[in-house]
């Protein structure tokens, strides 16, 4: 029986091997442009440049280079979560409110340290896997600002702690299924709030008790799955 079914058999698998060829879609798994991400966790060293304007009157933090890392940890989907910190020296200015607004009452800038403490989520726009080396992202950190005291001003203004939320969208490029290289641009807002000295008649230095603040934020940072 068996002897009669081989020819049977091998003439179906002649008749059907074209055709399961021709039904293949997408790329062969050596020639793909995807490749899968590593899972489990990864660590990011960054270096930033904080762009911000330190709000309406310049008493927030302004500008800064940045340094920080990031732990992240990244699931089978395409989500991955993230802890990270970051700091930097911030240029602001000094604002005294006793002084008439045409008596030189701005005077700085002068130095601030700024730590940030955050988590993140982070969507890969390309899956679990990496299109040509490129993984592009989108997403979202939130945190607390802590800023140090600036001896200098005695105006009674305090940066303090800052929540703040930052909105973001970058790739990363690997070199290899564990190395990479990550670019992200931040959109990073926090609330600036003004003591009551400020808002004093008759000559105000703002009318204002409190005023969001958005900075853009670029970080460039080496990352390696451990």
């Amino acid at each position: 029986m068996l002897t009669r079914l081989r020819p049977l058999v091998l003439g179906l698998a002649g008749v059907l091997a074209p055709a399961l060829a021709a039904a293949q879609v997408g790329h062969p798994p050596a020639g793909s442009p995807y490749r899968e991400l590593a899972r489990g966790n990864s660590v990011t060293f960054f270096g930033g440049r904080f762009e911000g304007n330190g709000g309406s009157l310049g008493v927030g933090p302004n500008t800064a280079y940045t340094y920080g890392a990031r732990f992240e940890f990244r699931s089978a989907n395409p989500l991955s979560f993230g802890a990270a910190l970051h700091r930097g020296t911030f240029e602001r200015l000094i604002v005294e409110p006793r002084l008439p607004s045409n008596a030189g009452r701005v005077s700085g800038p002068v130095d601030q340290a700024v730590t940030f403490a955050e988590v993140g989520l982070q969507l890969n726009l390309t899956g679990s896997k990496t299109w040509n080396h490129l993984a592009p992202f989108v997403g979202a950190s939130g945190g607390v600002a802590f800023g140090e005291s600036t001896p200098a001003d005695t105006s009674g203004y305090d940066f303090g702690r800052k929540f703040y939320f930052a909105p973001s969208a970058g790739v990363r490029i690997f070199f290899s299924d564990r190395l990479h290289l990550r670019g992200e641009a931040r959109a990073n807002f926090w609330k600036l709030s003004y003591p009551p000295i400020f808002r004093q008649q008759p000559d105000p230095v703002t009318p204002n008790e409190s005023e969001w603040d958005l900075s853009p934020w670029f970080l460039v940072g080496l990352g390696y799955a451990l």
